[in-house]
């Protein structure tokens, strides 16, 4: 809901700050008085082409600002802020301010935020709706119908999009699969003779490492097998040290208890023969892990040299072979068994088709009900707008089946008939700019407000109407009221008369320079302000009395 408008030297405007409230706003002047640039300052702020004939004389710049009290803590209006790197806290207001230069630069901001034109114009289809004789948005725009309708006729379309995604699923799978095999079999001699290649050598995952872990084990054994003979022979050998170490301990063992020192000795000895004893035994563990085979080091050489050259082959990393050879011998199973994988995927394409066209033609049944209960609904409506000769239908056409949609197969477009025997057309040709909003308004009445933005205006919706019509005119637009925030640019003291809030639009001129103002009407000026509008320049008491039973009435 637009909360507050904050406009300065907007063409006749140097300074102007409104506040609006919910329900029915209507905005009165006599003509000429500035209503459009209100709304001209308004459009500034949900990115219209900011003109520099829009900057007031003299000034340097124009300002608007625009104050929004929206749930946007989840839905489009959020999804817009996040998409476009924009921090506005939930329960926040939402204020965009646009700054046209008197050069024709311009700036946009939400929330202070720098923003482009552009967002504002996706934001303002979620803000405020206009209805105008040249307003190309809402319901002139035929692509928003369809889901207007459906809207009104509450029509699930989820089954049909579901329906819709797998049906289009099940084509690029067909295709994915046409596309790999068609490949796949250029090069199935290739293919056989590589898979044959992979499938006698076995790689496997992780074998690279293992190979040449072992070749290196058994290379550097073969490099100290002589040392470690020799070192062997030192320690164990008949000569070996331990071998005269034992000799020496014998000896000594006779002479021991001779003296001390020769007792110690012995000792010493006896310890020296249990290290040399386990020093021999790292050495013999050692021998055995660092042992090697002549045959296996070739065997495991030739195996290395050839998984590396088939990697190389093929491209990929050793351990990638064994992926591969899986991948190669799928494709050459799909090329061998290919015919009854296409068929299948053929029928799966067949059966979701006849699926989401089932579901479509339910919706194109549901909508064709929806439209005989809509059109029926605005044709009670035209009467009393001064539109009982003009006729009203949803058309619904089907679509080319490229362009069938999770939507389902329909265009739906609302047409109308001005004149007897007439024919039938877009809204936005056929019916002038009074009639025009008239028949938005009846619309939006049938509609119960389906797709509505939280802000509706009506520019001028009473042009060229008066009396009984002008007085129905103001009742729907209360009733729309009742569940929105409806701004309506009126020149009709009946449909003034049933505003909740009064806000006049006047010129003054202080002999230099000439300004639009507005200012909020209460009680007697509201009165009469409307007393005006029935009698002109001249006010009479029978205006004013005619004046209040309008309010009374209303």
């Amino acid at each position: 809901m637009l909360t507050s408008l904050s406009i300065r030297d907007v063409v006749l405007i140097e300074a102007l700050d409104l506040d609006f409230g919910e329900g029915l706003g209507v905005l009165t002047g006599e003509t000429g008085a500035g209503k459009s640039i209100l709304l001209d300052a308004l459009g500034l702020a949900l990115g219209a082409r900011g003109e520099s004939g829009l900057v007031r004389q003299g000034a340097n710049q124009a300002v608007v600002s625009a104050s929004f009290d929206t749930p946007h803590g989840d839905g489009p209006i959020a999804s817009l802020l996040d998409q476009n790197g924009l921090d506005v806290e939930p329960g926040e207001p939402l204020i965009i301010r646009r700054i046209v230069k008197s050069d024709g630069g311009s700036r946009a901001f939400v929330n202070d935020q720098p923003a482009s034109a552009g967002l504002l114009r996706e934001l303002a289809v979620h803000l405020v709706e206009i209805h105008g004789q040249h307003d190309d948005r809402g319901m002139l725009n035929a692509r928003g119908h369809r889901a207007l309708l459906d809207a009104f006729g509450r029509i699930d379309t989820g089954p049909a999009a579901r329906a819709h995604r797998a049906w289009r699923d099940a084509e690029d799978a067909l295709a994915v699969a046409r596309a790999e095999l068609d490949t796949v079999a250029r090069d199935q001699e290739w293919l056989e003779h590589a898979v044959g290649e992979l499938s006698t050598f076995g790689p496997e995952p992780g074998e690279e490492e293992i190979l040449a872990t072992r070749r290196a084990g058994m290379q550097r054994g073969e490099k100290i097998a002589g040392d470690l003979q020799a070192i062997a022979d030192l320690l164990e050998g008949s000569e070996g040290g331990l071998a005269r170490l034992r000799q020496a301990a014998r000896s000594l063992e006779r002479v021991a208890e001779d003296h001390e020192a020769l007792g110690e000795a012995l000792e010493a000895i006896d310890r020296a023969l249990v290290e040399g004893g386990l020093a021999q035994e790292k050495v013999d563990a050692a021998a055995e892990a660092l042992a090697f085979d002549p045959a296996q080091l070739e065997a495991d050489e030739t195996r290395l040299f050839e998984l590396r050259a088939l990697a190389r082959k093929h491209r990929v990393q050793p351990d990638d072979l064994a992926a591969l050879a899986t991948d190669l011998a799928g494709k050459l199973e799909r090329i061998e068994s290919g015919g009854a994988g296409i068929a299948a995927l053929e029928r799966a394409v067949a059966d979701t088709a006849r699926r989401y066209e089932a579901e479509a033609d339910a919706i194109t049944a549901a909508r064709t009900e929806a439209a005989g209960r809509l059109d029926s609904a605005v044709k009670g409506e035209l009467a009393p707008l001064k539109l009982d000769a003009a006729r009203f239908r949803t058309m619904i056409a089907p679509l080319g089946n490229d362009l069938w949609s999770t939507s389902g197969k329909d265009r739906v477009e609302f047409e109308i008939s001005t004149n007897p025997g007439a024919p039938f057309g877009a809204l936005a040709k056929i019916a002038s700019g009074g009639e025009l909003s008239r028949f938005i308004l009846a619309l939006k009445v049938a509609l119960a407000e389906q797709g509505s933005a939280a802000t509706m205006i009506f520019d001028e919706i009473d042009r060229g109407v008066g009396g009984a019509v002008a007085s129905a005119i103001g009742e729907r637009l209360a009733r729309l009221a009742a569940n929105t925030q409806l701004l309506v640019v009126t020149h009709s003291p009946q449909v003034a008369a049933r505003g909740a809030h009064h806000l006049l639009i006047a010129k003054s001129h202080d002999g230099l320079v000439t300004r639009t103002g507005v200012v909020q009407l209460h009680d007697g000026a509201r009165r009469e302000e409307i007393a005006r509008m029935l009698s002109g320049a001249t006010i009479t008491d029978e205006a004013r009395a005619q004046a209040e039973r309008l309010l009374e009435a209303a």
